[in-house]
Parts: C-alpha cells; sequence; structure tokens
C-alpha cells in the first residue's frame, strides 16, 4: 500500500482520555493491528461540542425514533447543542476523504445501533442511535460503518474491513477520471469479490457497464458506486465462497493434471463442510495463478482484497 486509508474513529478508542469519567475504551485491535494500514480521523462528539472531562454522564430519552439527549443527574437537555455541532461536523468530515467510521457501542452520541433509549418510566430499550451516529450514517449513506464491539465477531471484522479497502480502490480509479474503460477495468478486477456478496449485484452492476457508453460519465459512476457498496453491505457466506472458488477452479480446466483437480476439489469440499478456514483454499488459488499464469484470475482482487497479516479469512 502506498498510502493509508483515512477512516474516522470515535476518539477513545485510540486511548485518548475524553470519556465523561476522564477515562478511555483503548481498543488494542484499532490501534495496533488495523493501524498500520489505516489513518485516523478522531472524533470525540461530546468534548468537541464544548463539553468539558470529566463531564456529567448523559443518555437518550423518549422516542427512539428521535430521542433526546439528556444529562443524568440536572436533567439538561443537549439535543440541539449536539445535533447543530454535528450537522456542521459531517460537513468538515466531507473533506477528509473518509472510506469508514468506526464508532463507540452504547454511546448516546456515537453508538451505531441498540443504544438504550430510556422510556418517561425511566426503562430502557435497546432501540436507538447516537445523535452524532445517526447524522453521520445519513449524510454519508454509502460509507461503511461499524462498532468496535461488533469488530470482535470474525465474520463482521472481515466484511468491514473488505468494504473500506474496496472504497479505497474506488477512490482511487475516481481520482484517474471517469472513463468508461476504467470502470470496466476496475469491474473486471473486482467481478469475484463482487459474486463473492451478491450475485444480483454482481449481474446488475454488470449490465450497467456493459450499457455505459449510453450514460452520462456521472450518472454512470454514481450508480455504480451505489450498487458497489449496496453490495458489500451483504455479506459473504461459505455457499457463495465455494461458489466462486469452483467457478474459478474452472479457469484451470487445461493446466490441472488430475491430482491437482482433486486436491482442489477436496480442499474446497473441505472448506464447505466448515473444516478449513477460506484462506486456504485461497492459498491454493493464488498458487496455481502463480504457476500457470493465469491472465484473468491474477487480476481478481477476491484472492488478495486485504492484507494477508491481518488474517481476516484465517476462521473457519
Amino acid at each position: 500500500m502506498d498510502k493509508k486509508i483515512r477512516i474516522g474513529v470515535s476518539e477513545c478508542l485510540l486511548g485518548h482520555q475524553v470519556r465523561y469519567d476522564g477515562g478511555h475504551k483503548w481498543d488494542r485491535f484499532l490501534t495496533d493491528t488495523l493501524g498500520q494500514y489505516v489513518e485516523y480521523v478522531p472524533v470525540c462528539p461530546e468534548v468537541e461540542c464544548g463539553l468539558g472531562v470529566p463531564r456529567e454522564a448523559m443518555r437518550l430519552i423518549g422516542d427512539p425514533e428521535s430521542p433526546r439527549l439528556v444529562t443524568i443527574r440536572t436533567r439538561e437537555d443537549l439535543t440541539d447543542r449536539m445535533v447543530a455541532w454535528a450537522r456542521g461536523r459531517v460537513k468538515e468530515l466531507e473533506e477528509e476523504n473518509l472510506c469508514g467510521f468506526i464508532f463507540k457501542s452504547d454511546s448516546p452520541s456515537s453508538g451505531m445501533e441498540r443504544v438504550k433509549v430510556y422510556t418517561d418510566k425511566g426503562m430502557p430499550e435497546k432501540k436507538g442511535k447516537g445523535i452524532f451516529a445517526s447524522i453521520f450514517m445519513e449524510h454519508f449513506p454509502l460509507i461503511p460503518v461499524e462498532e468496535e464491539g461488533r469488530l470482535h465477531d470474525p465474520k463482521l471484522r472481515e466484511n468491514f474491513i473488505e468494504s473500506i479497502f474496496t472504497l479505497m480502490r474506488w477512490r482511487e480509479l475516481l481520482s484517474q477520471g471517469k472513463s468508461v474503460r476504467n470502470l470496466v477495468a476496475f469491474h473486471t478486477q473486482n467481478k469475484m469479490l463482487l459474486f463473492s456478496h451478491s450475485e444480483k449485484h454482481h449481474r446488475m452492476m454488470g449490465k450497467l457497464v456493459a450499457a455505459g457508453k449510453s450514460a452520462p460519465a456521472n450518472e454512470l459512476y454514481e450508480k455504480y458506486e451505489t450498487l458497489l457498496m449496496e453490495a458489500l453491505k451483504l455479506k459473504t457466506t461459505i455457499k457463495k465462497n465455494t461458489n466462486v472458488l469452483q467457478h474459478m477452479m474452472g479457469y484451470f480446466k487445461q493446466q490441472l493434471s488430475s491430482d491437482e483437480k482433486q486436491e482442489m476439489l477436496e480442499v474446497i469440499g473441505e472448506y464447505r463442510k466448515g473444516y478449513i478456514p477460506l484462506i486456504v483454499p485461497v492459498t491454493l488459488l493464488n498458487h496455481y495463478v502463480r504457476k500457470y499464469k493465469e491472465p484473468y484470475l491474477v487480476q481478481q482482487t477476491y484472492l488478495n482484497p486485504h492484507p494477508i497479516a491481518l488474517q481476516l479469512r484465517n476462521h473457519a
């Protein structure tokens, strides 16, 4: 990678002492592992909107669809203050070229989902979104978002990181100019990756690219980006990956010996049954791609969508 991916993050997750109690929620995966490949843009809604450290704790109350942000002890309503700041902050973040955002779970300002909203009777319901997180997601509907807690799930972690790397490659394409030729090249390189997320989107995007010359470039690229990010939100599965692996194996019909074909089929079968992780058949496929110099597969991002050191395909 020539440059790091820019990712927004709740500042407390980096170990900065900005929480209401003067503490932090340092997440070492974010700083020590993922941090080798990304450049973080830290955001602390409470501090940036003018509240001190330490400060009175707050929570969401009322209607989960439109909650109020209120301090717990003094009952001060900070909703309008937070909303005004958040709407200005997302405008500023347009200049940061973010490829994703990692929010602090359960936070009344930054929680992405299932944040507690208290009723008039004081009973919490996990149906809310943090004020800033909600405004961010509304303003940037296509940017991948996650919470640090959910990133402990290997599948969710893999899907999020694959999405931010794909969006980075898309942004690099945009910097080269919106030509049909560039779009065809990008789509060709990412066909198997898209297929592993959504066969439906894969077909729709293929038709869009095929008819590319008849549409204005801005409209073409806007529609493609929307479908791209929609597809990436749909998680891969063992069944989807198995279909992709079998499809890619078909490119070696003439090259593989009978023993190599049998080995590849056995490895794919073991993955399909859940005995081995995805990295095993992918590594074998990468070996055959190099050995036989298969021109179509050598360019497929599916085989190397993110740094192998992140070990995102090592879970069964």
